[in-house]
């Protein structure tokens, strides 16, 4: 069994759209999804706001490299074009955890860099797993204790499903 978390985000474009292209890619291997929440840009902070969502996907004939080039071809059926490190794009699908992998290649760091640091991919993701842990880092819940969560705002308003 090769379970994971893939974290969701839209900055150009129809957003929600385009979240919803990875989630129908995703169709037959979704185990969970969370709300959708909209955030201020991170990294490059002049661009527009980012929508972003939370998938627990589940596949036993899929590992952590797997899920890697799926999130990419999720990526280029949106359109996206890498012009800048964390600038504004079409979808951006990241591979968060897989299995409590841990992964020091430069291509699929595990857990995903930063992920214990950012409030916009632990607060859905504890949405639908409230026992979520960051290999290496802890308990989901405890570490975004400690981040600001200002800017990140749940969109009731707006389904995946």
């Amino acid at each position: 069994m090769s379970r994971a978390v893939l974290s969701l985000g839209s900055n150009l474009g129809d957003r929600l759209a385009n979240l919803r292209i990875a989630v129908d890619g995703l169709a037959g291997v979704l185990v969970a999804v969370s709300p959708v929440y909209e955030t201020a840009a991170w990294g490059v902070t002049d661009q527009p706001d980012f929508l972003n969502a939370v998938c627990v996907v589940d596949d036993p004939g899929t590992d952590a490299w797997g899920w890697l080039r799926r999130g990419q071809a999720l990526e280029n059926v949106a359109g996206r074009v890498r012009e800048l490190r964390w600038g504004p794009r079409t979808l951006d699908v990241d591979v968060v955890v897989v299995d409590g992998v841990v992964s020091s290649d430069p291509e699929l760091l595990l857990p995903h860099p930063g992920t214990h640091e950012r409030a916009t991919v632990l607060i859905p993701w504890l949405d639908i797993d409230p026992n979520a842990v960051v290999p290496g880092r802890g308990r989901a819940d405890a570490l975004l204790a400690a981040l600001d969560t200002d800017g990140v705002r749940r969109r009731d308003d707006l389904e995946l499903r």
